[in-house]
């Protein structure tokens, strides 16, 4: 289907909006001036019998959905670790949706899966990893953890006999979990969803930052027989530690497990000389799971699934028909590397963003980030009635009011209405926390600004 001019009229209207909206993030209030309740009636209506022209239906996605809308993309927003969505970013998105190109295999989309091939090779080189290793295009570190830790369950497994990809698990050998206390919830998500459970994991004591003991580690991988998985952190959500992967990986790997690394956001640590040594170590394992649309500020959804083992990587995923096209040769089949056949083409945001930013791009951005966090933790210590409660390694600052929880989910809730800033809430050591997440588009005056809305909102709770 061409572009009649009512579509190309609509597509304007749409642009229009978006660069409006951009242009006043930095002033808007960063929450969303309407909760789901008052969302939810501006977009219910019965279904129609007839549709409405494009300009019609863009107008009115436009106002009904201003109000639910959050400043995600605002340089104030430290909810939770999102990416701000970078415009060069968004353009390479507004592009790949305007193509329609299904990244499903390289011969229906030649342009997607080159894309894929490159960035791919620009990640792992980012990131210190593997050049041998291969990597999926998902739609988020959920996602790369499941696919990570399918190919973790098909390679422990096929070496101890069983084919899982072709038996399941039903009479398989047992394969033992080992994860730290203060795993992120998505990790047990994955496990969830590839059979191994989420409760019959051995879970391994941490330390006061959420770190995974060492010491503890090497005691129950000593007591563990048959195929092992161990799952590690890089960037703890709360306080952004990292498990001791120089101890943890070797160790592990001495005794025939696979280590897999959650490393959502604290994997891009290592595309920072000033933070690298925090994922020492980490090039070892076996797989990595990390965000685009985090670090790397591409538009939401973005993820990779990394897999040292490229074989172990198409076992667990390749989908194969007989009208699918072979892989010759040199070529890459996106599809080989993640559960999903049809799927957009993330690869092309991807490039666009390494491409923007370069890798001193990429470094100046974590540590501007991390020395940011770092600022706003000082001066929120400062105050005697606001208490700091993780060594700032990174992005995260986790802080309490008073000694309450209720005083503390008072404050976190009143910043909120304020909408200066917008900080979450989060249950940490059981005690309620606010969760400082500095990683979108924020400057020292935001920074700045963000600490004074909360000591004034501490002042009148």
């Amino acid at each position: 289907m061409g572009l009649e001019p009512e579509h190309e009229s609509a597509w304007r209207q749409a642009a229009e909006a978006a660069i409006a909206y951009r242009r006043g993030i930095d002033a808007r209030v960063q929450r969303p001036e309407a909760v789901y309740r008052e969302a939810l009636e501006a977009f219910d209506a019965p279904l129609a019998d007839a549709g409405q022209p494009p300009d019609a239906v863009v107008r009115d996605l436009i106002a009904r959905s201003g109000p639910g809308l959050s400043g995600t993309t605002g340089p104030r927003f430290f909810g939770w670790v999102i990416g701000a969505s970078h415009p060069v970013g968004v353009a390479a998105d507004w592009l790949t949706a305007a193509w329609g190109q299904n990244a499903g295999n390289h011969v229906a989309a030649p342009a997607a899966a080159a894309a894929e091939t490159v960035a791919a090779r620009w990640l792992l080189d980012l990131l210190g990893l593997p050049a041998q290793a291969s990597v999926g295009f998902v739609t988020g570190a959920t996602m790369a953890n499941v696919v990570g830790l399918a190919a973790a369950r098909g390679e422990v497994l096929r070496r101890a006999g069983w084919d899982v990809e072709a038996d399941g698990l039903f009479g398989a050998p047992p394969i033992s979990v080992l994860i730290g206390e203060d795993a992120h919830a998505t990790v047990f998500s994955a496990l969830q969803f590839l059979g191994l459970g989420h409760n019959r994991v051995i879970r391994v004591p941490t330390t006061e930052q959420g770190a995974m003991d060492a010491d503890a580690f090497e005691a129950a991988l000593a007591a563990c027989t048959g195929p092992s998985i161990v799952i590690t952190q890089a960037g703890q959500i709360n306080t952004g530690a990292f498990d001791p992967h120089d101890r943890i990986v070797p160790l592990a790997r001495a005794r025939g497990a696979w280590v897999h690394v959650d490393g959502a956001f604290g994997l891009w640590a290592r595309a920072c000389p000033a933070r690298a040594h925090l994922g020492a170590g980490i090039e070892a394992a076996d797989s990595w799971a990390t965000d685009g649309h985090k670090w790397l500020q591409t538009p939401y959804d973005c993820g990779y699934a990394i897999v040292r083992d490229a074989e172990a990587h198409r076992r667990a995923m390749t989908i194969a028909a007989s009208y699918l096209p072979p892989v010759a040769e040199g070529e890459r089949d996106p599809s080989h590397y993640v559960p999903e056949l049809s799927r957009r083409a993330r690869g092309f945001a991807t490039w666009a963003m390494i491409r923007h930013l370069g890798r001193q791009g990429v470094a100046d951005m974590v540590e501007r980030h991390c020395r940011l966090a770092r600022r706003m933790a000082a001066a929120l210590a400062d105050d005697p009635r606001i208490a700091v409660l993780n060594d700032v390694v990174l992005n995260q600052v986790v802080v309490r009011f008073g000694d309450d929880d209720e005083f503390t989910l008072r404050v976190i809730r009143r910043v909120q209405e304020d909408g200066t800033c917008f900080a979450g809430g989060a249950n940490w050591r059981g005690r309620w926390v606010m969760r400082l997440s500095v990683i979108g588009a924020t400057t020292e005056a935001d920074a700045d600004l963000s600490v004074a809305a909360i000591r004034r909102t501490l002042d009148a709770a």
